[in-house]
């Protein structure tokens, strides 16, 4: 009995072994997002920053309590406007998609999923010009909200310009 504890348990370190030098030397250590076409991302990257740029132009630091009556109104079109210049790299970027197989694929879902957040983004404007002045609140996909799920595979692409903007957090 002790003989077959001591071989289970011998077994067990030694698959672990293995296990760690098969994950730390063999595996690949590319991510499942990452696809090749270094070049479009590379534009995409640059596409996206122009939009940064405009949304920067579009700032507004006033306090909404001190706005007047149609402050909410306002924020909504400032939202919308915000929200227009990632629609438009969306649309760009569908016309123009990576050469190559895996981008592809992937690509036109992380457009999908950029556009059911422009939904929430408009959702969201059209609460404020009807009085509703809650906390945004996006789609979540598993529990996460999917700005994350964007923002990971922009990141796994070397596109950090091209997270969401974090503009209607708190």
């Amino acid at each position: 009995m002790k003989f077959l504890l001591r071989a289970i348990t011998g077994f067990a370190v030694a698959f672990i072994v293995v296990m760690w030098i098969y994950a730390l030397f063999f595996a690949s250590k590319d991510s499942i997002n990452k696809f090749s076409d270094r070049q479009w991302a590379a534009k995409a990257q640059a596409r996206c920053l122009l939009a940064i740029e405009e949304r920067k132009q579009l700032a507004d630091y006033r306090i909404v309590d001190s706005l007047g009556v149609d402050a909410l109104n306002e924020r909504a079109n400032l939202v919308d406007k915000a929200t227009d210049t990632i629609e438009r790299f969306v649309l760009e970027f569908r016309e123009s998609l990576p050469s190559d197989p895996k981008g592809l694929a992937l690509v036109p879902l992380w457009l999908d999923d950029y556009e059911t957040y422009i939904g929430d983004r408009r959702s969201f404007a059209n609460d404020l010009r009807s009085g509703i002045n809650e906390q945004f609140s996006e789609t979540s996909v598993d529990g996460l909200p999917l700005s994350e799920k964007i923002a990971t595979f922009a990141a796994d692409n070397e596109m950090k310009f091209c997270k969401p903007p974090i503009d209607l957090s708190l």
